[in-house]
C-alpha cells in the first residue's frame, strides 16, 4: 500500500509541476496569458470561447456570457471580462449582419496566433505523466 501511495505522490507532483511550468509559470507565454490565468473564470472563459470559435459556432454576447457555468462568475463579472478582452484587443466585437442590435465576438488575430503558439508549445512541451 505504501508502494502505491508514494507512485501516486510523485505522479501527482509531476503532474503539477507539468501543468503550472507549462501554463502559469511559463516565461514564453505570450501577453494574453496573463490576463486570462488571472483567475479561473477568464481562464475557463478562454478554452471555452475558443472551442466555441474554433468548433465554427457564432458567438453572440449571451452566448459568450453562457460559455462557463454560473457558478464561477456572477453576470456582471462576466460582461466586464468579456468587455475587457475586448478593450485589450484580445477579443473583437462587430454588429450582427442579421440584427446590427445583437453583437459577435471572435478572437483577433494576435490572440488567435498568440493562442496556436501558447497551445502548441504546451502539446509539444508535455512530457507523459
Amino acid at each position: 500500500m505504501e508502494k502505491n501511495n508514494n507512485t501516486s505522490i510523485d505522479r501527482a507532483r509531476k503532474l503539477i509541476k507539468n501543468i503550472l511550468t507549462q501554463t502559469i509559470d511559463n516565461p514564453k507565454n505570450p501577453d494574453f496569458a496573463d490576463f486570462f490565468h488571472a483567475d479561473t473564470y477568464r481562464f475557463y472563459f478562454l478554452m471555452s470561447f475558443m472551442w466555441e470559435y474554433l468548433e465554427g459556432n457564432e458567438i453572440s454576447q449571451e452566448y459568450a456570457i453562457s460559455l462557463v457555468p454560473k457558478k464561477y462568475a456572477s453576470r456582471i463579472k462576466r460582461l466586464q471580462v468579456l468587455k475587457q478582452a475586448v478593450r485589450l484587443n484580445y477579443i473583437s466585437e462587430t454588429s450582427s449582419q442579421v440584427d446590427k442590435r445583437r453583437r459577435i465576438y471572435k478572437p483577433t488575430e494576435n490572440l488567435l496566433q498568440d493562442f496556436f503558439t501558447y497551445t502548441d508549445n504546451i502539446y509539444i512541451n508535455s512530457k507523459p505523466v
